[in-house]
């Protein structure tokens, strides 16, 4: 009867470990951008700034271990500086969603625009594909699905795109004093850039996927 390994069947395989990885951190930041959309729907309390106090060093351990393991793989599944690139940006894009949370009670807004929360509910449905792009990253990816799931992803970007525009374009029409141009220019352009690293992290496992096709 063959013996039964405990830690065998709770830790995944080490040639899997960096997938399983992956996908919590991608999972990281799906959690923090509901909460960002939250907030800017039903405002911002000490609950949900300990909450993204929380996700932030969830973001951040979660990134240590990435690297820990890759330094100490002898062979990885796919090229080390993919996982790399890929881990270090999960852990960007997490960060830069907490700290849009948290920025929102030092710039001490009134009221959250339409344009905040149209660029909020985008950013759920991004880090959502994201996430499911990278539970389709496997040593053998099926490259017509990533493929169809990254073009999802860039119109995704490309709304976000549209978005932040016509949020610019409202910002210096004249019916903003300049501090509070200043403080949601700021909150738009972190989104904005998060919402890129999105698609350049599904561009990166696409790549992954077509190098090992």
């Amino acid at each position: 009867m063959p013996k039964f390994n405990l830690m065998s069947y709770i830790m995944p395989p080490e040639d899997k470990m960096f997938f399983h990885m992956f996908r919590d951190s991608a999972e990281i930041c799906k959690q923090t951008a509901r909460l960002y959309d939250d907030i800017i729907r039903n405002g911002l309390n000490d609950d949900k700034k300990e909450e993204a106090r929380k996700y932030k060093k969830k973001g951040s351990i979660s990134l240590k271990l990435i690297l820990k393991q890759l330094n100490k793989s002898f062979i990885t599944p796919i090229e080390r500086e993919d996982i790399q690139y890929i881990a270090v940006r999960l852990y960007k894009i997490n960060k830069r969603i907490a700290k849009a949370c948290l920025n929102l009670e030092v710039y001490r807004l009134k009221e959250y625009t339409e344009d905040m929360k149209e660029q909020a509910l985008t950013l759920v449905n991004a880090t959502e594909k994201l996430g499911e792009i990278i539970r389709n990253l496997k040593k053998v990816s099926d490259v017509e699905l990533i493929t169809k799931l990254n073009i999802e992803m860039k119109v995704l970007e490309s709304h976000g795109d549209d978005v932040h525009r016509k949020a610019m374009s409202e910002l210096f029409s004249g019916k903003y004093d300049a501090l509070e141009v200043i403080k949601l220019r700021d909150i738009y352009k972190e989104v904005e850039k998060t919402l890129d690293t999105c698609y350049h992290i599904s561009d990166a496992v696409l790549s992954v996927a077509l190098k090992q096709s």
